[in-house]
C-alpha cells in the first residue's frame, strides 16, 4: 500500500506501523525534511528520487514529493473498536452504511478521529475499503483510527446494542438531535450520498436523528453531516 502527501505521511510516522520504504523528491525543502529527520529516527529506509518517479508511483497525482510504501492496511475487529472507550463518559463509535465514495470515508474518518471517536465501522459489501486514496483525503486520521470491516452492518448494530450502546441513524424525518443527551455509550450510523441509511438497519437503530436545515438544499453532504452529529457528542459530554 501506498501513502502519499507530506501530512498522510508524517502521521504514518508517528503511529509506529512498519513502512517498507520512503521515497522523498530530491531538493525537496519544508515538511519534507521533518519527514526525513523521523524516517531516520525510526530507521526508515528513505529513497531520494527524481519527481518523475514519484509521477509514476503516485496514485493520486498529489504526492507532495513523498510516498511511503506499507503493506496492506489491517483491519481491526469491532470487539477491538468496543474495547477501545478513549472517553470517561461511554464509547463512542461511528457506522458508515453505504458510504461508497473514498473521499467521503476519508473525511468521515478524519472527523471520526478528530472528534475522539473509538473507531469506525465499514461494511464488506457495498463500501468503500480503506485505500491509499481514503489515507490521503483523511489526512493520516486512519493511521491513528481503528477501522473494522464486517460482513453484515445490521449485526454489527445488534452486537453494540448488546454491549450497552444506544445507536443513532443520522437521517431525515428523526427527533432533533439537539435535545438529545449523549452521556454513556454511542454509536452513529451516517448513509449514503443517495440512499441515505438503508430501511432495514434504520429499524434496527434505537433512535432516527436529524439536524434542522434552514436552506434549500434538503440535505448535507454524509461527511458534513457526521461532523455536526460527532461535535454535538461532544457538547453533550462537556455538559
Amino acid at each position: 500500500m501506498k501513502t502519499e502527501g507530506r501530512n498522510a505521511v508524517l502521521e504514518l510516522l508517528k503511529t509506529g506501523k512498519n513502512i517498507d520504504k520512503l521515497l522523498i523528491e530530491k531538493g525537496a525543502q519544508g515538511s519534507a525534511m521533518m519527514i526525513f529527520a523521523e524516517a531516520r529516527k525510526k530507521n526508515v529506509r528513505v529513497q531520494f528520487v527524481d519527481k518523475r518517479v514519484l509521477d509514476k508511483e503516485s496514485v493520486s497525482g498529489r504526492h507532495q514529493g513523498v510516498i511511503a510504501f506499507t503493506t496492506d492496511y489491517e483491519y481491526y475487529d469491532l470487539d477491538d473498536i468496543i474495547a477501545e472507550k478513549k472517553s470517561e463518559k461511554g464509547g463512542f463509535i461511528v457506522l458508515c452504511d453505504g458510504i461508497e465514495d473514498v473521499h467521503n470515508l476519508g473525511s468521515i474518518i478524519r472527523v471520526a478521529e478528530c472528534s475522539g471517536a473509538d473507531g469506525v465501522v465499514i461494511p464488506k459489501s457495498g463500501s468503500a475499503s480503506v485505500t491509499e486514496a481514503v489515507i490521503r483525503i483523511s489526512a493520516g486520521a486512519a493511521e491513528h483510527l481503528k477501522v473494522a470491516k464486517v460482513a453484515n452492518l445490521n449485526q454489527a448494530v445488534e452486537t453494540l446494542q448488546k454491549n450497552g450502546y444506544w445507536v443513532y441513524a443520522l437521517e431525515a424525518g428523526g427527533e432533533d438531535i439537539f435535545a438529545q443527551d449523549f452521556n454513556g455509550n454511542v454509536a452513529l450510523v451516517v448513509g449514503g450520498e443517495d440512499s441515505g441509511v438503508k430501511r432495514l438497519t434504520k429499524e434496527k437503530c434505537d433512535k432516527v436523528l436529524s439536524m434542522p436545515l434552514f436552506g434549500k438544499v434538503n440535505s448535507l453532504n454524509a461527511s458534513v453531516a457526521l461532523g455536526v452529529a460527532a461535535y454535538e457528542v461532544v457538547r453533550s459530554r462537556k455538559g
